[in-house]
């Protein structure tokens, strides 16, 4: 009865953990109102390696008393050219203006009307919020900040295109800002200011561009209106590659710290449609949360005392996002081409693995060989964790950015391949896959529960100029915890009693549920669900049997009662403080919904066709169903002797697949955790078959060791199956030939 009823318990305490992990989140101090007057000052291009005391002094002592902060400058369009920006800080949501930018960034030619010499009006204005409600996938609608508040001043034509309603009237109109501003700047609660572009490419224009914009700003600071709070935000890109941008808070409740978002939930960073809710949230207005997907900004502490200092992290921040945008592809081309050649030279290897009986067969491959091999593939599913332990030095700093990344990458993956030669239980069968899984398990969970540090830019993490994600768990690093978590939890499984296997597999990736899930950390609700999918599928067939019916329901349920849970949950929160998954639900029941799943779609269309990640998935799927799972390929008898292991690959394949679909990353999950995976399946499989015809008797063990005779249900005298170099017990598995045991 207890046995029956153990696969419905485990899936509850999995369930538990799932709902517990998402259903928690952090207090994010949201802002109340703090001004009676907003001044939203614009400079596109606007970067911190343009601001210093002597150059810059009135932006340099904004910065020195308000609060500060890495500006990511998304749009719909790619790079965010200066109108595209200008229009994404009026929608409050990513937008973008008509027509196609080919080259970079030309000058756009705005019209901008003034017909009674008061306000203005932009007769493009009802084409372009046609054109983002039709053809783009975010729902924008430009002139919602204008919309929320009964009346705003523009000044300047970038600043007329945020300010404009979505019928085009601009309230307040100057197309150059007057040598004494304090009238018009008080005139509405809302103000915004161009105050020019900074884009040249020679250091001495450029300078001179950001001199005579802070020119500008001390003129708006001098008349701005009591307690009123002045943000200046670096609003676009001028050219492709995208950068990362100023943005300074200034007013009443804003002295110092690092401006941040909910939207982004890492100090320092916010985004540009952030702007919008910033000033209503700040102005006490209420927001039109359909049409919003920014968060108001908010102030944290821990910045440093010395600007300088300060000023110093987001630009260095600004260089490694650079670089790792020029690094990151070819990493990922490099990888996917070695795992396949990789792939090929195992394959005869596999062949000639099992030694046949009687006088005549093929010649053994030399030991020397095998060694070299398994080496390689330890290093090759070490390569992701190293790159990730990468960023832990500045390589971006260097001037050959990408020698000193392929350098520091190359002497770690060697360090981490022969603390795994060197370990205890290296020649065991399953000693490397343990060890790998470990180490790579302890990368990406070490730098989840530290703050993921070192996948914010990092070239196997996520970047900021992108825009998708700024803190927790990336995709890559995803795929490397599911499957690094659960062959961990198969291998600890596999050294117990058949009976405590799922037990083990529930508790050691039952744990990596709540640090993928915990807002706190890998703040990853898809994740979460799908990586429960997976440890219910493995708990279930962890000791041994097949992937029934029953079986994947279970773990369905499993899967849609952590979903069904933190939605009620999310769903009880305020509108502002709802996850993905509840703005989501949300936005199904007020018929907006379609709009995240065809968001959803494209990307993961464009992921699938663009990402070297397919090419790795797809590559590893190849070598696992025509070669591995093939009679001589190994892995049927490695999974009929090591049910858990079995276990741990099923789950995996479920968790990275789900997670990659409903996130919106294709086949990029399930490619980052086949590079851990397939390599150490075929070092596994090649030891499997190495000892296939060995007929030596098994040496008594201890309970819970791996080595250990046979017992009446398939495990040692301590209910673990033998686990020695190619050891072998009943297998399990229909058409795998029964027992054979190590030499």
């Amino acid at each position: 009865m207890l046995r029956r009823l153990t696969p419905v318990l485990l899936t509850l305490v999995v369930v538990a953990l799932g709902i517990t992990a998402l259903a928690a989140r952090p207090d994010d101090g949201g802002p109340r109102r703090s001004a009676d007057f907003v001044v939203l000052v614009g400079a596109a291009g606007l970067r911190w390696d343009d601001v210093d005391p002597q150059n810059t002094p009135t932006l340099w002592r904004m910065a020195e008393q308000g609060a500060i902060g890495s500006l990511s400058v998304r749009s719909a369009h790619r790079p965010t050219c200066p109108v595209d920006g200008w229009l994404t800080l009026g929608a409050g949501n990513f937008a973008a203006w008509n027509g196609s930018r080919p080259g970079g960034c030309p000058a756009a030619g705005v019209t901008v009307e003034q017909p009674d010499g008061i306000g203005a009006n932009l007769p493009d204005q009802p084409g372009v919020v046609a054109h983002n409600q039709e053809k783009l996938a975010w729902g924008a609608v430009p002139g919602a900040l204008a919309e929320s508040v009964r009346c705003s001043v523009a000044v300047g034509p970038g600043a007329a295109v945020a300010a404009a309603r979505p019928f085009g009237r601009v309230d307040r109109y100057e197309p150059a800002l007057p040598d004494d501003p304090a009238e018009l700047l008080g005139s509405c609660v809302l103000s915004i200011v161009d105050v020019g572009t900074v884009d040249d490419d020679d250091p001495a224009v450029r300078a001179a561009q950001a001199r005579q914009a802070d020119a500008r700003l001390a003129r708006v600071l001098a008349a701005r209106p009591p307690r009123s709070l002045v943000l200046v935000a670096g609003v676009s890109d001028t050219d492709s590659p995208a950068r990362l941008h100023v943005a300074v808070a200034d007013g009443p409740g804003w002295d110092g710290g690092w401006l941040t978002s909910p939207s982004t939930a890492r100090a320092g960073y916010l985004q540009l449609v952030d702007l919008a809710p910033t000033a209503l949230a700040a102005l006490g207005r209420p927001m039109p949360e359909r049409l919003f997907l920014g968060r108001p900004a908010v102030t944290v502490d821990d910045r440093p005392d010395d600007l300088p200092e300060a000023i110093t992290a987001p630009a260095d921040a600004d260089r490694e996002a650079a670089a790792q945008r020029r690094v990151a592809g070819w990493f990922f081309t490099l990888l996917a081409a070695a795992q396949m050649a990789l792939a090929v030279a195992v394959l005869p290897l596999l062949r000639r693995a099992r030694r046949l009986a009687g006088p005549h067969g093929p010649e053994p491959v030399s030991r020397r060989v095998v060694a070299v091999v398994e080496l390689l593939l330890v290093a090759a599913a070490l390569a992701v964790p190293a790159a990730l332990l990468a960023d832990a030095v500045p390589w971006w700093r260097g001037t050959h950015a990408g020698w000193w990344f392929a350098s520091v990458t190359a002497l770690l993956i060697v360090g981490g391949t022969a603390l795994v030669r060197f370990a205890p239980g290296h020649d065991r069968t399953l000693g490397p896959l343990g060890a790998v899984a470990g180490l790579a398990t302890l990368v990406v969970g070490v730098d989840v529960l530290t703050g993921s540090r070192l996948q914010l830019n990092g070239v196997v993490g996520y970047s900021a100029l992108e825009g998708g994600r700024y803190a927790g768990l990336g995709t890559v690093g995803l795929g490397v915890f599911i499957a690094g978590s659960l062959l961990c939890g198969g291998w600890l499984a596999q050294r117990v009693r058949r009976t405590w296997r799922p037990t083990v597999m529930v508790a050691v990736a039952g744990t990596a549920v709540v640090i993928v899930g915990s807002p706190y950390l890998g703040a990853d609700s898809i994740g979460a669900i799908a990586l429960t999918a997976g440890v219910s599928v493995a708990a279930a067939i962890c000791g041994g049997g097949w992937l029934t019916v029953s079986r994947l329901a279970w773990a369905t349920m499993a899967g849609l009662a952590v979903t069904i849970g933190f939605a009620l949950v999310d769903l009880g929160r305020p509108a502002a403080e709802r996850g993905s998954l509840g703005r989501f639900l949300a936005a199904l029941g007020d018929g907006t919904g379609g709009l995240t799943v065809h968001r959803s779609s494209t990307s993961n269309f464009q992921t699938l066709v663009n990402s070297p990640l397919t090419v790795l998935a797809l590559a590893g799927a190849a070598l696992v169903w025509l070669a591995l799972l093939q009679p001589w390929g190994g892995l049927m008898r490695l999974f009929g002797i090591y049910p858990a292991i079995r276990a741990a690959m099923a789950g995996t394949g479920v968790a990275a697949g789900l997670g990659g679909v409903l996130g919106g990353s294709a086949l990029d999950v399930a490619g980052a955790a086949g590079a851990l995976v397939v390599p150490m399946a075929a070092l596994a499989a090649l030891r499997v078959l190495d000892h296939s015809t060995d007929r030596t008797l098994p040496d008594s063990g201890r309970p819970g060791e791996e080595d250990g005779a046979a017992s009446s249900d398939g495990s040692g005298p301590g209910g673990a199956d033998p686990a020695g170099p190619g050891a072998t017990a009943v297998a399990t598995a229909p058409g795998v030939a029964t027992p054979t045991h190590q030499s």
